[in-house]
């Protein structure tokens, strides 16, 4: 998977710290990436759908780009079917 094109990308490096959770609502099948505050709260949307973890995928890389850390160090720990989810760096 190459890197997702974003319209708006949020900087996330201050959430780089080890163990740190970053919780999320995520909306598949959108228009474009972007991962932004909205209403208090980081929202993501990925053009990937929900299929075969393909969604999942692209928020990771998405967030990981964000946090300017590699996509293999987030973990996702809460939500795999959800939309609701949290990703927990595993600093390095």
């Amino acid at each position: 998977m190459g890197k997702p094109k974003t319209k708006e990308l949020v900087d996330l490096r201050d959430l780089a710290v080890p163990g740190a959770e970053v919780t999320l609502r995520v909306t598949p099948k959108a228009a474009r990436n972007s991962l932004m505050w909205r209403d208090g709260r980081l929202r993501a949307t990925v053009t990937d759908p929900p299929v075969d973890g393909r969604a999942n995928d692209a928020v990771r890389m998405l967030l990981a780009r964000a946090m300017g850390v590699a996509p293999s160090r987030l973990t996702l720990i809460r939500g795999q079917s959800a939309r609701d989810k949290t990703f927990r760096y595993d600093g390095g």
